[in-house]
């Protein structure tokens, strides 16, 4: 038969790409619960595939059920590996459906690895002289490549060819298999030749030749030089017969009996019905318009099934980047502003050489005033020979009554990075009204990363172009400033055309659910602004402090390490996982509380937690490992991060990160420096203001059992708050049949515990673990407590109906929370998900409570007292940079407006403190 050779014969390696999707990727689930992460990662990398290659030939090949030859051979073949968890085994079946519908072959071989089936229809293809590509992720497969067979990574598009062969491993196709062999192989169980690694592999077979020749030469490996060289030889003799079964075991069987050749597996036109059916019932919504695309182009939006929403309906799927725009003269300029002045809404981007705002310098400016139709104003490109720039100062200028202006309204992606590089070249970005980010993120926190490139792929269906694409990778990688224009442009551009098309699709949503779009109008947009000002303002810290107590913590650190290597009797790294298995598990005998996805014994915090009530090493590392990383993340960094201009420490505040809607921060983290040790309270104490000012920190005090009173309606638990009681104390003397009165110190602890564990959805069994006692005693503590508060079991149950029946819940102001988990088949997710669904309206509703207080005390503070600096936000905490004379009507003010922020069923009360630091403030 005649070889079409106008495409390489590929196959697919499925189970690899089966087991990378579904440990690489988060999971996924349809609403009914069933987990789809893994086909949605092995049919996307298909379709990438299908869609570079266009091949006429191909099989998509999977490992069979059972035991196969190198079994029988070895015992412990593959013996490590874990057994397949069920939410994996369960995605099988309908990939291999998927795959089938799409009209490519699909072989299991009973008995047969997929490695041996695609070792032999690769040399099939190599003798017909013909093309093959391996799809695979697995390093077996270097064996097979040779002048007609190349491998590719589909996950990282990494080609390996004979040189690629070479350069990865350091040997040659030829000698892969002895090179397996010679070092083995942990995944696979493969035992190889003890204390042989990489370079003395490499050395042998580079030196000597493969396996074979090594044995006919033994005495040669002495003069090879590599570490060890000298009794390498006696090591090879000794484990001979290791080493000879360890090169059966990494040998793909090129020779079996298959039913299918090269030329018989031919891709065939997709079961566009049956790819329907599936894409519905799996719920990948995006592949399921291109199917009613290519089942009806005529009328690509309609479907038998009227409920599938198509998420890239409302723009075109193809975008167009004809009409984009390089601005490089004055009159161009000034044409693109009259274009701004009449546009209802501009999308505005800013090109920058860093991801620090403080740092950055602006490149260019990128404008969008209808789909399309977009510019790049290039200011700050380094390249030579280019057509010349307008000038940066000239046309910050020119646009600053733009963009300063409320009346021209603007819409960004992530722009308050935008606004703190403006306000570094003097300009206010004024008039912002929506924020994509924000936009994909009230929506739902949870569908998706909020980044643009997620956002255009899960909205527009449109790859962007990345900033890999452009600038290249690692260390390498360019700044913008050192692009070519004529590349940076199309890019620039893009980023503006994309915004506003994110924004028409997503606020189209947001209009439609109109407490959604609340949350977004009124909360997070405006907060964004305040955020702005509080990363631009920055706090002041005492390096000297912070570098007197990194010494004293590297003393303790070293007291710990040695304390620790003489109670296990040798010197051993704390930080290695491996080598503190072998002492915790298999010296020391130490129970396993938990096991790796690999089998491996634990060593996580939760398992050190755990050894540490009865053992001392685990106690001690506890303490090593939180000094540490105490030393590393704060004392030792912060000083490195002070601002050059203005002398003081900038976080950056993220309002799309967690799915509750609570702040987090980095570069530094303020959420993470411990509040109750003593190491933690000193590294706040190195927080200080200015000379003349004091901090002052206000705190919501108990604001999430607050609004458990509120949203549970409970009795006693607003009778409690709103008589001003101590509601734990209270708590106490309903569980413990006493008066308030007469409540001990350890009931009350015991109440605290009850009343903050339920927020969190916690067992008996956490309860008595945390208490300390028999989990019978936890569970009656619980069930007298839910007699006493029948209210809190009541909002306890409903939320888990509703939950499921919904799929997600919401906070007092309307913000969603989806639990896709709710469905899951897996026990501990679905039970998981209860658990935050309980929680989760709790810790969303005081996060909308400090941010509407944030946004209020702003308002006051440009109005009333723009001496008073807002600088953190942490958790439930405001802290404020206050001049000493203005502190008591201030602290007062502040106290007034963040109590009345927002109204509940019960009193929000705040609890303020002032001092010279923020551990005294606190």
């Amino acid at each position: 038969m005649p070889q079409d050779n106008t495409s390489p014969f590929i196959l697919v390696d499925g189970s690899s790409y089966l087991f990378r999707a579904f440990h690489g990727l988060p999971p996924l689930t349809n609403s009914k619960g069933k987990d789809t992460g893994a086909i949605y990662g092995v049919v996307n990398m298909l379709k990438s595939l299908i869609k570079e290659y266009d091949p006429s030939h191909i099989a998509v090949i999977f490992d069979a059920k059972g035991k196969t030859f190198r079994n029988d051979l070895y015992s412990e073949y593959k013996a490590n590996r874990p057994p397949m968890p069920e939410e994996l085994r369960e995605q099988i079946a309908p990939l291999h459906e998927i795959v089938k519908a799409m009209g490519l072959p699909l072989l299991v071989v009973p008995n047969v690895e997929a490695d041996d089936v695609i070792g032999t229809l690769a040399r099939q293809a190599s003798e017909q002289g013909r093309a093959c590509l391996i799809s695979t992720g697995d390093k077996d497969m270097a064996q097979l490549v040779n002048e007609h067979v190349t491998l590719i990574n589909t996950m990282n598009n990494q080609v390996t060819d004979i040189d690629g062969v070479f350069e990865k491993f350091g040997v040659h196709a030829e000698h892969i298999i002895d090179f397996l062999a010679l070092k083995g192989d942990k995944v696979d169980n493969i035992p190889g030749v003890p204390g042989v690694g990489d370079k003395s592999a490499q050395a042998m077979l580079n030196g000597v030749g493969g396996i074979n020749d090594i044995y006919n030469n033994l005495d040669k490996l002495a003069d090879l030089g590599f570490r060890g060289s000298k009794t390498i030889a006696k090591k090879m003799a000794e484990y001979e017969e290791q080493a000879r079964l360890s090169y059966t075991l990494a040998t793909i069987d090129t020779h079996v009996e298959l039913e299918h050749t090269p030329d018989s597996l031919l891709a065939t036109p997709e079961n566009t019905d049956k790819l329907i059916e599936l894409y519905t019932e799996y719920e990948f919504k995006r592949w399921l318009t291109d199917a009613h695309s290519e089942s009806s182009p005529k009328s690509a939006l309609t479907s038998n099934d009227e409920t599938i929403e198509n998420e890239s309906a409302e723009v075109e799927s193809a975008i167009s980047r004809e009409n984009y725009e390089t601005v490089f003269t004055e009159s161009d300029l000034f044409r693109w502003i009259e274009k701004i002045k009449t546009a209802p809404l501009v999308a505005v981007d800013t090109e920058t050489t860093s991801l620090n705002y403080m740092e950055a310098e602006i490149v260019g400016f990128s404008f969008c005033v209808t789909e399309g139709e977009a510019c790049y104003v290039p200011v700050g490109h380094k390249q030579e020979g280019a057509q010349p720039q307008l000038d940066k100062t000239w046309v910050l200028e020119q646009l600053k009554p733009l963009l300063e202006s409320e009346e021209i309204k603007k819409v960004g992606q992530h722009i308050k990075y935008d606004k703190n590089v403006l306000a570094n070249e003097g300009i206010t970005l004024k008039g912002v009204q929506f924020d994509t980010m924000l936009e994909s993120y009230v929506y739902n926190s949870t569908a998706s990363r909020h980044n643009m490139d997620a956002l255009a792929l899960a909205y527009l269906d449109h790859k962007t172009i990345s900033y890999e694409e452009i600038a290249g990778k690692g260390a390498k990688q360019l700044t913008f400033d050192l692009i070519d224009i004529d590349i940076a442009a199309p890019y620039a551009a893009e980023d503006a055309d994309i915004t506003f098309r994110l924004h028409q699709v997503l606020n189209n949503k947001l209009e439609k659910e109109s407490e959604l779009s609340d949350v977004l109008t009124q909360i997070e947009v405006p907060l964004s602004d305040v955020l702005s000002k509080m990363e631009q303002c920055g706090v002041k810290i005492d390096s000297q402090l912070l570098a007197q107590q990194s010494q004293d913590l590297a003393v303790r650190i070293k007291e710990l390490e040695t304390d620790v290597h003489e109670t296990a009797g040798e010197v051993f790294n704390l930080s290695s996982t491996k080598q503190l298995q072998h002492i915790l598990f298999e010296k020391l005998s130490l129970p396993i509380i938990k096991k790796t996805p690999k089998g491996a014994p634990s060593t996580s915090e939760e398992v050190l937690q755990e050894l540490a009530l009865d053992y001392e090493i685990p106690r001690k590392l506890m303490e090593y490992r939180s000094l540490t990383k105490l030393k590393s993340t704060y004392t030792d960094k912060l000083p490195k991060m002070i601002n050059h201009r203005t002398g003081r420490v900038h976080t950056s505040y993220h309002q799309a990160v967690t799915a509750t809607g609570r702040l987090s921060s980095s570069d530094p983290n303020l959420q993470n420096i411990p509040i109750r040790t003593e190491e933690g309270k000193r590294v706040r104490q190195a927080f200080i203001p200015e000379s003349g000012y004091v901090f002052v920190a206000a705190d919501y005090s108990q604001i999430e059992l607050r609004i458990m009173a509120h949203l549970s309606k409970d009795k006693g638990l607003l009778n409690a708050f709103n008589k001003g009681l101590d509601v734990h104390r209270a708590t106490a003397a309903e569980v413990f049949g006493t008066t308030p009165e007469n409540v001990t110190d350890n009931q009350r602890r015991s109440a605290k515990a009850i009343n903050f564990g339920l927020i969190y959805g916690m067992s008996a069994f956490g309860l008595s673990k945390q208490l300390n006692i028999s989990r019978a005693d936890a569970q009656a503590y619980m069930d007298v407590y839910f007699e006493r508060y029948p209210g809190v079991l009541d909002y306890m149950e409903s939320t888990r109906a509703l939950v499921k029946e919904q799929g997600y819940v919401e906070t007092v102001f309307g913000r969603r929370l989806y639990l896709p988990d709710i469905k899951a088949s897996n026990g501990a997710r679905r039970k998981g998900a209860e658990r935050a669904a309980i929680n989760a309206p709790m810790q969303g509703t005081a996060a909308d409570i400090i941010k509407r207080a944030m946004i209020e005390v702003e308002k006051w503070r440009v109005k009333e007292a723009p001496d008073v600096k807002m600088t953190m936000q942490v958790h439930d905490e405001l802290v404020f940079e206050i001049k000493e004379c203005d502190v008591d009507k201030v602290v007062a003010k502040i106290k007034t407006i963040m109590e009345n922020a927002s109204q509940l069923s019960v009193p929000l009360e705040v609890e303020v403190g002032t001092g010279l630091n923020w551990e005294e403030a606190h």
